[in-house]
């Protein structure tokens, strides 16, 4: 007789089920050690990056000999040879001007005319009045010549001929100081002509036609100015510790910022004699050539002073110098790069430079910029392309 239930099947043999559970334990252990390894390198690699970000990196220069760096660079400033501002001297309005700025002029040239309504009406007066003056003096002179012919004849007493003379002299007092003032009027009309002083260029012009004219000296109301370019005077502050190698006749290389690559020679023509008490400087004036018309008054300049090498003196960047209570000091790195302070001694400031002259030898890696707070024994990074280190012999 047939049935509906499945046929029977034994079950799976017990020593196959615990082979199966040990492996998966083994393959769980397996990926557990592995993660556990992979955590411990990740965290050894973040504590090694974050120690390494933690040290400065600084870049390393050698001293350099001072023969190498014997110059003295300084701002300057340039001015013209001769420059004259042109004020008014007579009031009343421009009536035409015939020189714009950057017009080259010649001594006594027209740069402008002034109308003076005013002046001209002072001179009529003026000459009016000295007509006058020398008509009362002509009489008095008839007078005085008459009472002196009738003194001869006791006709009239001394005293009256002695008061008509005095009369005569106080007229023709009268007749010189009107005629100074005809003449003082006819030199003010003179400046009504507003004329070049000396050849130059015409630099400014501060009016127009029709403009009123007052009498002015004050800066800024100036009509006109008038620069002599052909030659230049450049000055500079010469600090205390460079002036003895600066002397009347020194030549100087002088290079502005208009023309890159482009140098001009200076001559030293006088010196100041005396330390600003302000800049701790002392002025010096240069003379340069600049009948090209090349250099431009009233702008910067960099001038370049040649000076004395001496010896056994090295030179480092003023960036690599530490000032604090200790002194002046220099960071420097041994073999190990480790940080080691040093005392120094300056020498001079040559601006770009500062010479030593004592505390560095020749082949100690200074660090150029040192960072805040370095102390002796820091360990820094080296910056790629840098100094290396010196080399030393083994034994």
């Amino acid at each position: 007789m047939s049935s509906d239930r499945p046929p029977y099947s034994a079950p799976p043999p017990i020593r196959g089920l615990r082979w199966a559970g040990l492996t998966l334990l083994l393959v769980a252990a397996v990926v557990l050690v592995n993660g556990l390894l992979t955590r411990h390198t990740q965290a050894a690699h973040l504590r090694d990056r974050a120690a390494a970000q933690a040290l400065p990196t600084v870049v390393i220069i050698h001293p350099a000999d001072s023969a190498a760096s014997a110059s003295l660079d300084l701002p300057g400033r340039i001015e013209a040879h001769a420059r004259a501002p042109i004020y008014a001297r007579v009031s009343g309005y421009l009536k035409r001007w015939v020189a714009d700025i950057g017009t080259p002029v010649k001594a006594g040239q027209l740069l402008a005319e002034i109308e003076t309504p005013d002046l001209d009406q002072q001179l009529v007066q003026a000459r009016a009045e000295l007509v006058t003056a020398q008509s009362n003096a002509a009489l008095a002179a008839s007078t005085a010549k008459r009472w002196q012919a009738l003194l001869t004849t006791d006709s009239v007493s001394r005293q009256e001929a002695d008061e008509k003379a005095g009369d005569l002299a106080a007229k023709q007092s009268v007749v010189n100081a009107l005629q100074a003032n005809v003449e003082r009027v006819l030199a003010l009309k003179h400046f009504t002509r507003i004329e070049a002083p000396f050849d130059g260029v015409v630099t400014a012009r501060q009016t127009d036609v029709g403009a009123l004219i007052s009498v002015g000296g004050a800066p800024g109301s100036e009509l006109f100015v008038v620069s002599d370019t052909r030659r230049l005077r450049v000055y500079v502050g010469v600090p205390q510790a460079a002036v003895a190698a600066i002397h009347q006749g020194t030549t100087a290389q002088l290079n502005v910022p208009e023309r890159p690559g482009k140098s001009y020679r200076a001559t030293v023509q006088s010196l100041s004699h005396a330390i600003s008490a302000g800049s701790g400087s002392m002025l010096v004036q240069l003379a340069v050539d600049n009948t090209q018309g090349e250099l431009l008054p009233g702008g910067f300049a960099t001038v370049r002073f040649p000076m004395p090498a001496a010896s056994g003196v090295l030179a480092v960047p003023p960036s690599a110098l530490m000032t604090g209570k200790d002194g002046l000091r220099v960071a420097t790195l041994d073999a190990h790069d480790k940080v080691v302070l040093k005392p120094v001694t300056l020498s001079r400031d040559l601006g770009a430079t500062i010479e030593l002259s004592s505390g560095l030898a020749p082949d100690d890696r200074v660090i150029e910029s040192p960072p805040d707070g370095l102390e002796t024994g820091d360990a820094v990074l080296v910056a790629a392309g840098t100094a290396p280190a010196p080399h030393k012999a083994g034994p």
